[in-house]
């Protein structure tokens, strides 16, 4: 039934009700359904439309993006409080456009005065354009309730915010001593039922078993271009979890040979959806078909190959699908503490010790953290303080704790266990404030590699912004352990590292592509140099030095084996690691050079990419210049990873490097050359014939995938907390 600017109440009669009292407080429940024959604003004769909800002018909520679709279907449920009942709920709906400024769509009201008090209803709101009242624009399918808050839920609410003051009033003697008791312990009692709710949030963290999925290829796909073809890529969700395959140029039989892992949870329902698109440049992709997978279905510690349909016969794909039930991560109190008992520590010890070196390859170790406290947080509600909670990841692994309330200084307590699958992982420690109807607010971030923790230190991180190249306000303090089988961490560096699921879509920035080409540049003009210092040998710019290469040149020619090529590398090592050794960084200017770049380019807020201008103009070519974009920044890792290598950035690497170079060299000396192409090219030929699913992997690409860039080496880099101010002046400086 329709219910915006007419006078329509929400009963769905002509009658009237008792008017409510607009002071009091309320809980409105609202279910986005689902919207119908919205209006077009895509050049595709389609819309990608999302809803925005407006109380007093301030936004409360905003629904989710569906792509390509007039007909969408949200069934997104919201809870908000409302104080005044005179304010009608404003919809706004608008279809994205990445780049631009999205179009609008249509509006509408909801008159919560017309509402009775804890009916459901459903409700039709007709779209309408102020500009344009006749134009068609559709309309939203909603179901509402509407709660009363009782006078205790909001003096309960009052007594949380003020329980700070109660102590503050016995100190000054201005309240009786019962009216002290009764308001603690109703604060007491909410604190616990916090704890309570958050304990329950935390089990829906905590995954059960692992989905591995590898996708091997499609066939029979629909031609989306002109030229009969399609680029064709696959999405993959589950539950909150996403994962986007590589793109395929140029055909309808695509080659994907990829492999990830997804978390399944008890609530989840095990359901699998899978969506192929055809990728465009310059405008939206194409979607080319989708299909479910049942994982309740399918059969434990087994793999399933299957061949999936895709609706209306639009091809098929082909997976190799494994579950495997397990439990690998926890979230316990300080009292409950895994590695604290000398039992359980040695018994994980004993789990990774070198006499298990070759069971179960993918178990490498476990890391154990314990978020203590923080200090000096950044305020990010109006009254000065923040509700921050805090969200540790690793690599594909989430957990979150609880919330404290009205502080700057927060204590947490709290230990998380993770299941280390690649000790080259970076812990990420984030901190968040709660806001009640908005998304949370950023505070600050840390991230630190597992090769970097010392086991059992507390220590106190400075607190960065969002990409990790600056301070922002505050400082964490966290305790870890990482106990870990250095046989079984070296091996699984040579295999393809596991792609995160969960991540932000590239965008373009002038100042990171300015990065890129600078760090590009560095690159080239260090060969260049090399070039220039070879070729001034040849021209005698310095007769000894000439000299001294001519002779090095008939010494090493005259007595050259294929062996003495892993042993240069090996000197190259050793010279490096006594430079080290000596206090001589050999990167250290390089870093420095990078350093002043990312300054630079953070210095802009991120508003900036939403002022119109010359970006506008060349978004038909956005998607070329983010690929070269990504490209620069490829071959550029690509080099830093190469010279970090040699600079023992990171010496479990390096180390490895070493073992791996002798062993090469010792084999080369005692086995003649042509056996050993003979054994590669054998294995070559026949890998497809034992394993015609193997995923193909390049062993030494593997193992510089785990050598930091330079711009990973300052994010992981500590900054060192000020030490002008003592803790325990911090706090009183900062009363909690």
């Amino acid at each position: 039934m329709p219910l915006h600017k007419t006078g329509i109440n929400a009963a769905g009669n002509g009658g009237t009700q008792p008017s409510l009292p607009t002071s009091a407080m309320y809980q409105l429940d609202i279910v986005l359904k689902r919207g119908n024959n919205l209006a077009i604003r895509d050049r595709g004769g389609t819309s990608d439309p999302y809803v925005k909800f407006k109380i007093a002018g301030k936004e409360v909520f905003r629904s989710k993006i569906i792509h390509k679709n007039l007909n969408p279907v949200w069934d997104e449920r919201v809870c908000l409080i409302v104080d005044n009942l005179q304010e009608p709920l404003y919809f706004k709906v608008f279809d994205y456009d990445f780049g631009l400024q999205d179009d609008f769509m249509g509006s509408a009201y909801l008159y919560l005065d017309s509402l009775e008090l804890q009916r459901p209803l459903d409700v039709r709101l007709d779209l309408q354009d102020p500009h344009c009242p006749d134009q068609d624009l559709g309309s939203l399918e909603l179901a509402v309730t509407l709660f009363p808050r009782s006078t205790e839920d909001r003096e309960t609410m009052l007594l949380r915010r003020s329980w700070k003051g109660c102590s503050k009033v016995k100190k000054q003697g201005r309240l009786p001593q019962g009216s002290l008791t009764s308001c603690c312990v109703n604060s007491q009692q909410q604190q616990q039922q916090n704890l309570r709710l958050s304990d329950m949030n935390r089990k829906s963290q905590l995954w059960r078993g692992i989905v591995s999925i590898r996708l091997i290829e499609g066939r029979n796909l629909i031609p989306m271009d002109q030229n009969g073809l399609s680029d064709p890529y696959v999405k993959f969700k589950l539950g909150p979890q996403k994962y986007k395959s590589k793109t395929i140029p140029k055909t309808l039989n695509p080659q994907w040979r990829e492999q990830f892992d997804l978390h399944l949870y008890d609530e989840e329902g095990g359901i699998l959806e899978i969506t192929v698109w055809d990728k465009d440049i310059g405008r939206r992709d194409d979607f080319i078909g989708h299909c479910q997978l049942d994982l309740s279905k399918l059969s434990r510690e087994k793999t399933h190959k299957l061949e999936l349909e895709l609706e209306e016969d639009k091809g098929t794909l082909v997976l190799l699908v494994t579950l495997t039930a397990t439990v690998v991560v926890s979230i316990s109190d300080l009292s409950v503490n895994l590695l604290d008992d000398p039992d359980e520590r040695q018994q994980i010890i004993k789990r990774y010790s070198p006499l298990r070196s070759f069971l179960n390859l993918k178990d490498v170790g476990i890391v154990q953290v314990k978020i203590l406290r923080a200090e000096g947080l950044m305020a990010a509600d109006v009254t000065g303080k923040s509700d921050p909670f805090c969200i540790a990841e690793l690599c594909n692994d989430r957990l979150q704790t609880h919330t404290v309330y009205k502080t700057l200084n927060p204590e947490w307590n709290k230990v998380f266990t993770f299941n280390v699958k690649d000790i080259h992982s970076v812990l990420e420690i984030s901190v968040y404030d709660e806001d009640r109807d908005r998304s949370a607010d950023f505070l600050g971030k840390v991230a630190v590699p597992l090769l970097n923790i010392c086991n059992s230190e507390q220590k106190a991180y400075v607190l960065r912004n969002k990409e990790l190249t600056g301070p922002t306000k505050g400082v964490i303090f966290l305790e870890a352990d990482v106990i870990f089988n250095a046989v079984k961490a070296s091996l699984r560096t040579f295999v393809p590292p596991e792609q995160k699921y969960i991540e932000e879509e590239s965008k373009f920035s002038k100042q990171m592509l300015q990065q890129n080409f600078n760090r590009v540049k560095r690159c080239v003009l260090f060969l260049i140099n090399v070039g220039s210092y070879i070729n001034s040998c040849f021209q005698w710019e310095s007769p000894r030095r000439s000299l001294c290469a001519f002779l090095i040149f008939v010494v090493v020619v005259w007595n050259f084996e294929i062996y003495m090529v892993p042993l240069s590398l090996l000197l190259l090592l050793t010279w490096n690691y006594f430079l080290l050794a000596s206090g001589k960084e050999s990167h250290k200017g390089t870093m420095e050079d990078l350093l002043e770049d990312v300054d630079e380019e953070y210095d802009k807020d991120d508003k900036d990419s939403e002022k119109k201008g010359f970006l506008d103009k060349f978004y038909a070519v956005q998607d070329v210049i983010i690929t070269v974009q990504n490209a620069l920044d490829e071959v550029a890792c690509f080099g830093e990873r190469v010279k970090n290598t040699f600079n023992w950035s990171v010496p479990f690497l390096s180390w490895l490097a070493i073992t791996v170079l002798c062993a090469s060299a010792t084999l080369i000396y005692f086995i003649p050359l042509r056996y050993i192409v003979l054994v590669w090219g054998i294995n070559k030929f026949t890998k497809k014939l034992w394993d015609p699913y193997m995923i193909e992997n390049n062993e030494l690409l593997d193992f510089l995938s785990r050598v930091p860039s330079d711009v990973q080496l300052i994010q992981y880099k500590e900054l060192k907390p000020e030490t002008s101010l003592s803790p325990s002046k911090k706090r009183r400086n900062n009363p909690g």
